[in-house]
């Protein structure tokens, strides 16, 4: 590392002993930062295997109080509820999920383009709400599991 040298020719301190860096690369050691750009760069550089938590959109009341659980990762064939933007209260089905993007498209929301061509809407997960979802087995066994771990937290907690 080169050293860098102040305008009267003193020698400045090495810019990385003055305080601890984020790394280039992934790193699960890092804590956090109050700083915008550094939660972006975690993000963008986060592995897929950890990116899929951020997949994960909030369930509707009635599958809240049926599986015991505030959301779970989305996946194609759930039906879903928007909750934000130009599409508000729009329901549909889950097309398309792009986890290296955080987004997930939605049938028959589409946007019209300048020459009339129409576009799919990509959405972020957690601004759409699962409705009803679909049937996969390891995933509403996990549910199930989480469920009887709830009850017997709550039945501890009532003693």
């Amino acid at each position: 590392m080169q050293e860098k040298h102040s305008a009267d020719g003193g020698k400045l301190a090495s810019w990385p002993n003055l305080y601890t860096k984020m790394k280039k690369d992934f790193s699960t050691q890092w804590k956090g930062s109050s700083q915008k750009r550094k939660q972006r760069k975690y993000i963008a550089n986060m592995p897929l295997h950890l990116r899929s938590k951020l997949m994960n959109s909030p369930l509707s009341k009635e599958l809240r109080k049926k599986y015991g659980a505030r959301s779970i990762s989305i996946r194609k064939g759930d039906e879903v509820r928007i909750m934000r933007g130009r599409f508000n209260g729009k329901k549909g089905k889950v097309d398309k999920v792009e986890l290296k993007r955080t987004r997930v498209t939605i049938e028959g929301i589409n946007r019209t383009k300048k020459d009339g061509s129409k576009v799919k809407v990509w959405f972020n997960p957690s601004k759409v709400m699962i409705t009803e979802m679909y049937d996969d087995k390891k995933r509403i066994k996990r549910l199930s599991s989480v469920k009887t771990e709830g009850e017997k937290r709550n039945a501890n907690s009532a003693k």
